[in-house]
């Protein structure tokens, strides 16, 4: 381990230890029946021993895709020492790093990223639950509907799913499901998403219960079609429902950032643990007054890969 990465993990031990203070000054204190907390983690980027160093763009890439097992690590350790106990954990896609094989029975034969990935997350003292990104695909390259087989051999997950939890929908849509992400389709865009029209009648048919619900999907919405059939896609659907959708969270983009309201639900953009082990969202839900919290929203340096006050490197 070099001085770097040495100072990237003292700086993720110590950003435990405050935020552990943090969330006893505005959890614990304020812990009542009718609350209850779950954690959102993006871009963890596990790799294995077939990875080959040095293939991302830049240096800053090809140094943190090193460290991605110690700070998903060390996120899901600080998670697990909460008090009161967060509840529920949402992976907001790029799980893993890509794929090492076109093989599928290659991820039976051997320990890959895959089997890395999910021996960290069942250390979670919490279900953990996983959505896709574009890295956990291979669009180019790898059947869509082999990933969906290894996602359900290996993590027993759908490639779109809901929780409903305490009166509250948690929603993991798949912007990779679509014509754009389709390499053979005549529209077909590596950097927009679509959920294609099966799973967006899904997705209406859970907001027609009028639950309050959170929804996670990998791309921003910005980056995913807004309509796909007609003036039928994502973003008509979350301003018609924007009374019940509590929050949008994305991954993808590796920094924090606010779109407010600007596709009517508020909507936010998470960073990586695979640049900051710090890079988590803590929420309190209180369920008597259907209100959300985001508890550590004033410890995030926006627009950048980090959490105050102890960021890494």
């Amino acid at each position: 381990m070099d001085r770097r990465q040495f100072n990237a993990l003292a700086g993720a031990s110590l950003g435990s230890l405050l935020t552990r203070k943090v969330w006893a000054e505005r959890a614990q204190a304020t812990a009542a029946s009718g609350k209850f907390y779950f954690a959102l983690v993006a871009d963890t980027h596990i790799i294995d021993n077939f990875y080959v160093k040095g293939s991302e763009h830049g240096v800053e890439d090809n140094e943190s895709i090193l460290l991605t097992t110690p700070r998903l690590t060390s996120a899901r350790d600080l998670i697990n020492s909460l008090s009161p106990a967060i509840e529920q954990v949402f992976i907001v896609g790029d799980y893993f790093h890509e794929y090492p094989s076109p093989d599928y029975n290659f991820y039976f034969k051997n320990t890959t990223r895959l089997d890395n990935a999910k021996a960290i997350t069942d250390g979670f003292h919490m279900p953990v639950h996983i959505g896709f990104g574009n890295h956990d695909y291979n669009v180019r390259s790898i059947p869509r509907e082999m990933s969906h087989r290894l996602f359900k051999a290996k993590f027993n997950t759908d490639p779109y799913t809901v929780l409903d939890y305490k009166g509250y929908k948690f929603i993991h849509l798949n912007n990779f499901l679509g014509s754009t992400q389709d390499h053979t389709a005549p529209n077909f865009s590596y950097g927009t998403g679509s959920l294609g029209e099966e799973q967006l009648h899904w997705f209406e048919a859970q907001l027609e219960q009028r639950k309050p619900t959170f929804v996670f999907v990998h791309y921003p919405v910005m980056q995913i079609a807004a309509t796909e059939f007609g003036d039928y896609g994502l973003q008509p659907l979350l301003r018609k429902y924007k009374d019940n959708i509590q929050l949008v969270v994305s991954g993808h983009t590796h920094k924090w950032i606010d779109f407010a309201h600007t596709y009517g639900p508020q909507h936010y953009v998470m960073a990586a643990t695979r640049y900051d082990p710090n890079a988590y969202m803590l929420m309190e839900v209180d369920t008597r007054s259907n209100t959300w919290r985001f508890i550590n929203a004033d410890l995030v340096e926006w627009s950048t890969h980090y959490s105050k006050p102890y960021r890494a490197g």
